[in-house]
C-alpha cells in the first residue's frame, strides 16, 4: 500500500511514495534526508522550516522502525547520524578480513561501514540478516 506525501524542496514540489524509499537519515540538527528512487536526488527536510513535512516523514520512520513485519528495517548510528535502512533493498554486502561489513545505500552512493569492535550489536544483526536472506555465512 502506497504512502504518498507532498514535499516542497529546493523550490520544487515533489509527490513521493515513502513506501518506495530504502533509507532515511536523521541528523541531530533536526533534518531528515532521503533519496528519490531511481534518481539519487537527496531530499532534505528541516524541522524548523518544514514542520508538517518533517512530522509526516518522522512518523512514517517511527512506524516502519517499530512495525516492520519482516524485520528488514535496521536502525544504525553512523557518523553522528541515525540511519533507518530497509535491508531488503540492499543488493550487496562486503566483508573484509579486518572485521568490517560494508553496504551501499540504494539510490545514493553512500557506503555504510560497520565495524565489529565498535558496534557489535548492529554487526551481528547484519550477519544474521545476510545468513537468513542469502544462506551465506560471512566470517
Amino acid at each position: 500500500m502506497a504512502y504518498w506525501i507532498r514535499v516542497n524542496y529546493d523550490r520544487k514540489e515533489y509527490v513521493v511514495d515513502l513506501d518506495r524509499l530504502s533509507a532515511f537519515v536523521c541528523a541531530p540538527n533536526g533534518k531528515i534526508t532521503f533519496w528519490l528512487p531511481n534518481s539519487g536526488i537527496p531530499i532534505i527536510i528541516n524541522q524548523q522550516t518544514d514542520p508538517e513535512d518533517y512530522q509526516q516523514v518522522f512518523d512514517y520512520i517511527q512506524n516502519v522502525s517499530a512495525h516492520a513485519l519482516s524485520g528488514s528495517w535496521l536502525q544504525v548510528s553512523y557518523e553522528r547520524n541515525d540511519y533507518v535502512i530497509d535491508l531488503n533493498r540492499i543488493s550487496s554486502f562486503c566483508h573484509s578480513a579486518s572485521g568490517r561489513l560494508t553496504f551501499w545505500l540504494p539510490d545514493s552512493s553512500i557506503p555504510i561501514i560497520i565495524n565489529e569492535q565498535k558496534d557489535p550489536d548492529t554487526y551481528q544483526k547484519l550477519l544474521d540478516y545476510i545468513k537468513r536472506k542469502t544462506g551465506h555465512i560471512l566470517t
